[in-house]
């Protein structure tokens, strides 16, 4: 990228969002803050209103805005994958939104950027797993509007530990995907605390029209703190090599982390938060494989294997 592609890229940054950090500029386009600070000269240079505060960002001056944009032909294209993934991961009222954008983003490309579009549309797609729950029927928009408006929310939740289900009064902070799943980080009133709520477990959910007072910190200082929270357990096993494709996706649900492909076997690593969990997962693939680590994982499966074998033999 040259100096005047990535400044002309640093002025369409300031009008994405209200306030840009020096830090965020430099993070996207891999420059030290040293260069920020020349490439945000040049374009107050260049009769570009900036405001700029110490210690808080940059922002541009209120009514200031660019002529309408040009795409680059690869940067139209990526709108194609964009719309199949927020068909595949986000729900109804979400996915119609973006597609009104994407309508009013289509308007504004080169005549050559719609044929390749065109093109292309139909050779992408993104296939729906049938054992995991549609996203468009959890309240993603719902939870999204209570963020924008800081509201809290009113649901009912079915916890997965004992399948109860309970009625919650939620202050939503952020949500996240992980896996095959949309969760909801938020402080619980009931609890006193954070919590973290898988979206297909909330079974009604109703926005209160309550502001929210608290002042609650941001996603990524939450998530920070749920992973360093989090006992994880390190497993390696190994899996005959020409057995190795019966283990499929199902890997990636018990904390797979990776592989090396030995002479005749796979020798896989996991970091999982159960032990319980992993040694049931395990049963199912044992005859193929084998355990080399922890010990606590052998002695779980020798245990339910003997529980079976009693009850099988009854």
């Amino acid at each position: 990228m040259t100096r005047f592609d990535r400044i002309t890229a640093i002025l369409i940054q300031l009008q994405s969002k209200k306030i840009v950090t020096a830090q965020e500029i430099a993070d996207r386009f891999e420059i030290s803050l040293r260069t920020v600070y020349r490439d945000i000269r040049s374009l107050e240079e260049a009769g570009v209103p900036i405001v700029s505060e110490a210690g808080v960002g940059y922002s541009m001056m209120e009514g200031y805005r660019l002529p309408p944009v040009v795409f680059s032909k690869e940067e139209a294209l990526s709108f194609i994958t964009a719309e199949k993934l927020m068909d595949r991961f986000s729900d109804y009222s979400i996915n119609k939104d973006y597609q009104s954008a994407l309508f009013k983003v289509k308007a504004v490309l080169r005549n050559s950027e719609k044929e390749s579009i065109e093109r292309v549309g139909g050779r992408i797609t993104v296939l729906p797993n049938s054992y995991v729950p549609d996203v468009n029927s959890t309240p993603l928009g719902k939870i999204m509007a209570g963020i924008e408006s800081r509201t809290a929310l009113s649901i009912k939740y079915l916890a997965n530990h004992s399948l109860e289900l309970s009625s919650r009064i939620v202050e939503p902070v952020g949500v996240f995907h992980q896996g095959q799943h949309w969760h909801m980080i938020a402080y619980c009133r009931l609890r006193k605390d954070y919590r973290d709520f898988r979206l297909d477990r909330i079974q009604k959910i109703e926005n209160k029209e309550e502001k929210i007072g608290k002042t609650h910190p941001e996603l990524k200082t939450f998530l920070n703190k749920f992973s360093s929270e989090q006992q994880l357990t390190e497993v390696i096993i190994e899996v005959k090599r020409d057995k190795y494709r019966h283990i499929g996706d199902q890997k990636y649900y018990n904390g797979f982390i990776s592989q090396e492909v030995l002479s005749d076997v796979v020798r896989m690593t996991f970091l999982t938060e159960s032990i319980e969990g992993f040694a049931r997962w395990y049963l199912m693939i044992g005859d193929v494989t084998k355990i080399i680590k922890p010990p606590l994982l052998v002695k779980r499966v020798k245990e339910l294997a003997s529980e079976i074998l009693k009850k099988v033999q009854q």
